[in-house]
Formats: C-alpha cells, sequence, structure tokens
C-alpha cells in the first residue's frame, strides 16, 4: 500500500488543501493528514481545535485519516509508516522554502520522499494568513474554506460576515 502523509499546521485547512488532497489519492492509496503543532506560528486555533476541523472536514473522503503531531516530521512520516510527504505549491517563495525542508528531510530520513502538488490555479493566492485577514475584516470566506470551517473561524474572531452581491 502507498501511504503518504500531508503535513501543514491547517490553521484554518482551506479549499486549497482539500483539493491537494483530494489529487494526491488519486497516486496514494491512503493518506494521513498531520496537523502540526507549530506554536511559531501562533495559530487562532488550538492542536485539539485544528485536528477537529481537519476530521469534520474530511470526513466524507474515504482513505483519509487526520493525525496530530509535534517534532521531527520524517519522524511522524516513519511512525505511520509512509513513504511520501505530500506538499503543496503556490509561489516560487513556496518553492524556495519547501525545497530546503525537502533536501533537509531526505539528509535525516534518504528512504522518504517528497512530492509536490502544484497549486489549482482557482487556489494559487490562496493562503491560511490570507483568508484570516480576510475574516478579521467581516469578508466572505465562502470562496476559500469549507462550510464547518468558515463558521469556526468566524466564531473564533467573533466577526459577522458582510454578504458579497451574487
Amino acid at each position: 500500500m502507498k501511504k503518504a502523509v500531508f503535513p501543514g499546521s491547517f490553521d484554518p485547512i482551506t479549499n486549497g488543501h482539500i483539493d491537494v488532497i483530494n489529487r494526491a489519492l488519486k497516486l496514494f492509496d491512503y493518506i494521513v493528514i498531520g496537523v502540526a503543532r507549530r506554536k511559531e506560528k501562533n495559530p487562532i486555533f488550538s492542536l485539539s481545535e485544528r485536528e477537529k476541523l481537519v476530521k469534520k472536514v474530511v470526513a466524507n473522503i474515504e482513505r483519509v485519516e487526520v493525525k496530530s503531531f509535534s517534532g521531527l516530521l520524517v519522524d511522524f512520516v516513519k511512525q505511520e509508516k509512509a513513504c511520501t510527504i505530500i506538499r503543496g505549491l503556490r509561489t516560487i517563495s513556496d518553492f524556495d522554502y519547501e525545497f530546503q525542508m525537502a533536501l533537509t528531510n531526505r539528509r535525516i530520513a534518504p528512504d522518504i520522499e517528497t512530492i509536490f502538488f502544484l497549486a489549482s490555479m482557482r487556489y494559487t493566492y490562496l493562503s491560511a494568513s490570507l483568508v484570516k485577514e480576510i475574516a478579521s475584516m467581516g469578508g466572505n470566506l465562502e470562496d476559500f474554506l469549507p462550510e464547518p470551517v468558515i463558521t469556526a473561524v468566524q466564531k473564533k474572531l467573533k466577526i459577522k460576515t458582510h454578504q458579497r452581491p451574487k
């Protein structure tokens, strides 16, 4: 069985993340979504809240499991008996960072590969940081986040949204 890990802070999980998961399932038999602790990113959701939100969003996607982790990603990948790390790329600056991380992970664990998925055109600009900024200003989040995440973000930020004219 070809098993991969898709790691991230998922603060919050976006439609871009879901797109990568669905595309990766065409190549892998099973995907573990690894929700990383990442305190240095100052998440708006706790690790437990992020894990629960991701589980809710992927509940109807077969062959996907959600687990939180801390520590080295390659240790988590080994623990899960996976062979590959999945990463999404939106921009050239993403590539610079991800390339460095992939080479470092390969140095630590040569048997684990990293596969990059280019963002779909409709999500190239999308980031969790941008979504949080839009949310904090009361913007409409429909195009960016799955419904349960919209509700959670609005509740967490105590924001009422403006509805965009259709």
